[in-house]
This record gives C-alpha cells, sequence and structure tokens, in this order.
C-alpha cells in the first residue's frame, strides 16, 4: 500500500529527507509545507475531498471526478490546476489526472505560541 504523508516540515527537515532518500534510505512519500497556513491555503476542504475521491483509484478525467464529489465540473477543474500546481495531482501523457496513492496520512503538530 502506497501512503502518502502531508505535514509541516522545515527546509531542513526537507533536505535531511531528500538525502536519506538518495543514499538509498526508506523515508516514505511526503508532501511538505513550510508552515499550518500555507498547508490549509492549498489543501481546503474541497480540495481534500477531490483527493481522498481520486485515492486509489487511477488516473481519470476530471469530469468524473467532478461527478464523484458532486460539484460542478469547472470548479473542480479550478481546484485541480492549483492541486497540479502545488505538485500533489498528477497530469497523465493523455490528459487525465491521478493521485497516486492509496492512503493519506495527515501529520502534525500544533505549539502554543509564545506571548510578545
Amino acid at each position: 500500500m502506497k501512503t502518502v504523508t502531508l505535514g509541516i516540515s522545515s527546509l531542513a527537515d526537507t533536505k535531511r529527507r531528500a538525502l536519506s532518500a538518495l543514499k538509498g534510505i526508506q523515508v516514505g512519500e511526503f508532501i511538505s509545507f513550510e508552515s499550518m497556513d500555507l498547508l490549509w491555503k492549498v489543501m481546503t476542504p474541497k480540495r481534500m475531498e477531490i483527493m481522498e475521491a481520486m485515492t486509489s483509484q487511477g488516473p481519470m478525467a476530471i469530469r468524473e471526478v467532478a461527478r464523484r464529489v458532486n460539484r460542478d465540473v469547472k470548479a473542480v477543474h479550478t481546484d485541480i490546476k492549483s492541486l497540479i500546481s502545488a505538485g500533489i495531482i498528477n497530469k497523465t501523457e493523455n490528459g487525465c489526472i491521478e493521485f497516486p496513492y492509496d492512503e493519506i496520512h495527515v501529520d502534525f503538530t500544533l505549539k502554543g505560541k509564545k506571548a510578545a
């Protein structure tokens, strides 16, 4: 089963995972964001619904994704373009889209902010 982990990661942590992968060390599949704000900006509830509908389904047309999430094709197309731009969804050679994972794991920790 191919699982992707969505999370918050510093540039140093992302580089460390990349170096480990280059050395052949299994690190898993990650989609990392610099901040919680960026994660929520990219991963809106509607986009998460799209990803859930595409998980384990293979390549499909945008119209099929729209049907599965019961939304307007134009609105889904806009969200798909954002997910492709963010590198989360792939566009295939034949024009379909694909989210090539079987599971999505979301991993982050919230800590309190220090008072100013």
